[in-house]
């Protein structure tokens, strides 16, 4: 078939207030007591209220590494599992990025990973609140679809080698059930449920080889690298007792990664990447995740990190990973023509991709160097311009975005242009202009820029 489903566990009576109480007591639960919450969550045995408590003891007492692949393996198996066929098994990579401003790196990073000869089955989410979607950036290219069949999808990692698609309703239907109730019980930051969620539906596309970004700073989640550090470890180890490679490398979230942020900006922006055009930032996001995990699935043929480093900048390089997302968009829907225009090195993306109806420039009062540009207000200026959405199945503009035209350590004057607003306001909202403002950071003394957005690398517990 290509698709997988765990067998219907026999109905028992389940005394969920038994197990409720151990857990509510600090206790450890058994794999049987975790397949029962996950079972009853599922089916619609358990009472909502029950599935709050739950979630709300273990927001209290954590989740033991233990528990946290049970619970992991059972969401997992709560839905589908996609099977591939032998002449794609082995070969399965991916990477999950915990959300950032900016994040385009999907983009070319897939690309890339399928011209060094690998498959990427990317199921990926849409954005809410102010982190970006990348099916929603994808969806900004006319004709791009993220819905695909498995045969679709086997037929695309044959001839292409990766895809990106909307995760379905029958994968791991019950990290649905429990996000509903980790939203409104704000449980939704507990590493072990923020595991679970993850990895197990990382572990339903059957991949050998996982490389996590786990963003630090103020655009993110994870402010601190102790905080992201502790998270990034538990990914790590559960995606290892499940059978995974995983690795993850922690990476600065503080300013926008590039120059663009909104949705059509950011696809142009993966298309100067994948030219050998891009920003600095982007491209070093890219070339080190794509080396790890090429270093990480085969460290026979890939010796280091560097050497798969060195083998993604060759694909950015020469053209085939730009091959390879052309061959992307031409499988998911969008037209050749349309396709050969976005990917010819010489063409105009923006006759293609959809312009805001208007730009409007933001003027510099000082003058310096720039210190910082803050992520958050980017990011919920992007929001404001309908860039992104408040809640599930909101509309959103994929034409509007903010444009940095200065990065960390450039020089600036007084009266200068630093950033351009894409908008469909006639004229642009003062408190959009000084949501802005207040991002920027000038100093008087010269600034260095960071040469790596890179700051730490995370392996499975007990590895060198």
């Amino acid at each position: 078939m290509g698709i997988s489903s765990d067998p219907a566990r026999p109905t028992v009576p389940v005394a969920f207030k038994d197990i409720l109480a151990k857990k509510h007591d600090g206790g450890e639960l058994s794999a049987e007591e975790i397949s029962a919450i996950v079972d009853g969550a599922c089916r619609g045995t358990m009472e909502p209220v029950q599935i709050g408590s739950f979630l709300t003891s273990v927001y209290l007492n954590k989740l033991s590494q233990a528990e946290t692949s049970t619970l992991t393996l059972r969401m997992k198996e709560s839905g589908d599992c996609l099977v591939w066929p032998e002449d794609i098994q082995g070969l399965t990579i991916d990477k999950h990025s915990t959300g950032g401003v900016g994040d385009k790196v999907s983009l070319p990073l897939a690309a890339a990973l399928a011209a060094c000869g690998y498959k990427v089955p990317m199921i990926s989410g849409r954005g809410l609140a102010h982190t970006g979607g990348t099916l929603d950036k994808l969806e900004s290219v006319p004709g791009f679809t993220v819905s695909l069949s498995h045969d679709q999808m086997v037929h695309t990692l044959r001839q292409v080698g990766c895809f990106i698609a909307g995760q379905t309703k029958d994968i791991c239907p019950a990290d649905r059930e429990f996000y509903k109730y980790r939203d409104a019980t704000s449980t939704v930051k507990e590493n072990g449920l923020i595991t679970s969620s993850i990895v197990s539906k990382k572990a339903a596309e059957n991949l050998k080889a996982l490389i996590l970004d786990v963003k630090i700073g103020s655009g993110a989640f994870m402010e601190t690298v102790e905080k992201g550090r502790i998270l990034a470890q538990a990914m790590v180890d559960c995606s290892t007792s499940l059978g995974m490679s995983a690795r993850s490398l922690l990476t600065d979230m503080n300013c926008p990664i590039g120059f663009m942020t909104g949705n059509a900006l950011e696809v142009a922006e993966s298309l100067q990447c994948l030219k050998g055009q891009g920003p600095k930032d982007l491209d070093d996001l890219v070339v080190n995740l794509g080396g790890h995990l090429l270093n990480l699935v085969d460290p026979v043929a890939v010796k280091s990190a560097e050497e798969g480093c060195a083998r993604i900048q060759e694909r950015l390089s020469d053209g085939s990973a730009l091959r390879k997302f052309q061959g992307m968009l031409e499988a998911q829907g969008v037209s050749p023509e349309h396709a050969q225009k976005l990917c010819d090195p010489d063409g105009d993306v923006w006759s293609v991709l959809k312009r805001s109806a208007h730009q409007t420039d933001i003027l510099s009062d000082r003058t310096g160097y720039v210190e910082s540009v803050a992520a958050m207000p980017v990011a919920k200026v992007v929001q404001s311009l309908g860039g992104g959405r408040d809640k599930p199945g909101d509309p959103i503009n994929h034409a509007v975005g903010v444009e940095l035209l200065l990065h960390v350590g450039d020089s600036i004057k007084e009266g200068q242009a630093w950033v351009k607003v894409h908008h469909d306001f006639e004229v642009l909202p003062e408190t959009i202009s000084a949501q802005l403002r207040s991002a920027l950071v000038i100093s008087e003394s010269p600034v260095q820029s960071s040469q790596s957005r890179v700051l730490e690398v995370v392996t499975p517990t007990g590895q060198a």
